[in-house]
């Protein structure tokens, strides 16, 4: 049976205080956005579209009259698109701003006029549109959801604990952002050195008119001009061979050995890229500095609805779950978000030995797998949820810490429900909720037959792209003739194929005496009595074997976060959770030994040979 929720004791919460009960919160839990408003749908279109247009567009030719070098305000609106999709998920509101201003430099750079009609101009604004309108649906819900929980909450109002008074949130994505912006800025001052050296030699070089008697490629690729002038010819690096054909004449500068295109007159494209990465970064973490700043000091600025709920830490991902005050189980949970714990003083010195001792032996459990999942706790949640919203609450640890502690939330708050598929209260549990042994093992019938579990097909997918993936890199590596990329290919190589072989074939065989694991390369016996622990751990099983063993580790397994966003139980999850039902329940495993045709075959070996002859029939068809 379940242990009873942590109480809290009742001193701690405040008088009037209204529990969140259950159908109060489905309720809250049914004003979720439509599943066509999930952010990903919008950051997929806008990328797409992005790419789309950039690709297809017609770009301005370099001339001597407009020669292409730095341009400061164009980078500055690619700044502003490539924030846009991270504000779409993050920042909704500021997502609307970046939408506004990508409109106006896509019509300020003709997409309206030169390219009206074209299917590649006409996605950004229908993607920018979809998504405006998934984000007015989103706020729209939020604010319902706001309205719900104020009315769940009553009358009472109470200011916040006054440990929570002295939690600043911010600090990190101001250091990060300062950290981003000084790379933007040093890429920036290089960008313009690069285009002052060119200015200043330029300056004093000879200006001639030269006639473009051929178009080559070096060995690595490189696009060469090869351009007459002065009884002389002077070899060009260009990015727009098209800009030049045979025949055409050309401005060119020249000065003893050095000599440049008037039209392309420098290449500053990676501290420009430089730049705009860094810009970028430095304006996201800008951004949620400035947010959680607002958020917070908004959370302290008045006194706050207050609702009794039961929380839970998140046995895997540190979340914080919060569940109905009279959802003893713990079975729905309502939001969840992460927090960090407020201190209304410093951490006094003699204390730092003994919470390091505790944090170390965390540690060790967890490592170990022998973790006991977090009890639910009685807690007070101070400010209105709803999604986006900042929070805090008021908990004990556990059932043997006395003390009472304050919670504050460092993520926005999201409603739990699965992901992209499915909604409502009756959604499956979440990756922090996994059934218990008991669970698993009442809907395992036991048996003489062996168990198998195996690469499903959702595993198998990953496997295929990451296939395609490989086949792609050995082809554009091999296209590019002999040179150094070539040191990369046994390093990436050995990993594709480690990780293709694995996600294909990946299999458990359980039998009377233990388990065969089947992984890319080998397959091993493990007996029940050598197993110590058994878990699903970032996309892969784990199975310990005690100290001084190696552990077994089968990964990937799949993928399992993208299961999740679809509605579904990751399969590696629930394989593990059966393993580990049977090491705990002898009375579950096979009666029978695993003949040598069911222990599974390594994938790893004829991977490598695949690979060999592919290179080779590249190397023949180039």
């Amino acid at each position: 049976m379940n242990s009873p929720p942590v109480p809290l004791p009742a001193g701690h919460i405040p008088p009037g205080t209204a529990d969140w009960r259950t159908p109060d919160a489905e309720r809250w839990l049914a004003a979720v956005p439509a599943r066509w408003a999930h952010p990903l749908w919008a950051v997929l279109a806008l990328v797409v579209s992005m790419v789309w247009y950039i690709a297809e567009s017609p770009l301005a030719p370099c001339t001597s009259a407009e020669p292409c070098g730095t341009d400061w305000p164009g980078l500055g609106m690619m700044v502003v698109l490539v924030v846009t999709p991270y504000w779409v998920w993050r920042q909704p509101r500021l997502a609307l701003a970046g939408l506004a201003a990508g409109l106006v430099g896509f019509a300020e750079d003709g997409g309206f006029t030169e390219s009206f009609g074209e299917p590649y101009a006409l996605a950004y604004p229908v993607a920018a549109a979809f998504t405006t309108a998934g984000i007015v649906h989103r706020l729209t819900l939020a604010g319902r959801q706001r309205a719900l929980a104020l009315e769940a909450a009553g009358p009472v109002a109470q200011p916040l604990p006054a440990a929570a008074l002295t939690f600043r949130r911010g600090r990190f994505s101001f250091a990060l952002a300062a950290l981003m912006l000084a790379a933007a800025g040093f890429g920036s001052w290089q960008a313009q050195q690069v285009a002052d050296a060119y200015e200043e030699r330029a300056a004093g070089a000879t200006h001639l008119s030269g006639l473009v008697v051929a178009q080559e490629q070096d060995d690595d690729g490189t696009d060469i001009l090869k351009v007459e002038a002065d009884e002389r010819t002077h070899r060009f690096e260009t990015a727009f061979p098209e800009d030049f054909p045979e025949g055409s004449r050309v401005d060119i500068v020249v000065d003893g050995d050095w000599a440049a295109l008037v039209a392309e007159p420098y290449d500053a494209f990676g501290w420009e890229t430089l730049v705009l990465g860094g810009a970028a970064a430095a304006l996201g973490f800008f951004a949620n500095g400035v947010d959680g700043r607002t958020r917070s000091a908004r959370l302290r600025r008045r006194p706050l609805p207050v609702l009794k709920v039961l929380v839970r830490e998140g046995h895997e991902d540190a979340r914080t779950w919060v569940f109905a005050a009279d959802d003893r189980e713990g079975l729905q949970p309502i939001l969840h978000f992460h927090s960090l714990h407020a201190f209304e003083e410093e951490q006094k010195e003699g204390d730092e030995g003994e919470a390091d001792a505790v944090d170390l032996t965390k540690v060790r459990q967890i490592l170990s797998g022998d973790d006991p999942p977090p009890p639910l706790r009685e807690a007070v949640l101070y400010g209105a949820p709803y999604a986006g919203a900042e929070v805090a609450l008021a908990a004990r640890l556990d059932a043997d810490e006395p003390e009472v502690l304050v919670e504050c939330s460092v993520t926005a708050v999201k409603p739990a429900v699965p992901g992209l598929l499915t909604r409502g209260p009756k959604s499956r549990k979440r990756k922090s909720e996994r059934p218990s042994v008991e669970e698993i093992a009442a809907t395992m019938t036991p048996g003489p037959g062996l168990r198998v579990w195996r690469a499903h097909g959702f595993s198998r997918a990953v496997g295929l792209c990451l296939l395609a993936v490989q086949g792609g890199g050995i082809w554009a590596m091999l296209d590019d003739g002999l040179s150094w990329s070539w040191l990369w290919l046994p390093v990436a190589l050995s990993w594709l194929i480690w990780t293709v072989a694995t996600t294909l074939t990946w299999r458990i065989t359980a039998d009377r005496d233990g388990l065969w694991v089947t992984g890319a390369w080998r397959v091993r016996r493990v007996e029940w009595d050598a197993i110590t622990a058994v878990r699903h751990h970032e996309d892969g099983i784990r199975i310990g074997t005690g100290k001084g063993h190696d552990n077994v580790d089968l990964a990937p397994t799949g993928w399992a976060w993208l299961e999740r966003r679809l509605g579904r139980e990751p399969y590696a999850v629930r394989a593990a959770d059966e393993v580990r039902a049977l090491h705990l329940d002898p009375e579950l495993r096979p009666a029978e030994e695993a003949p040598a045709s069911r222990q599974g075959m390594p994938a790893g070996p004829p991977l490598v040979a695949l690979s060999v002859l592919w290179g080779a029939a590249v190397l023949l068809l180039l």
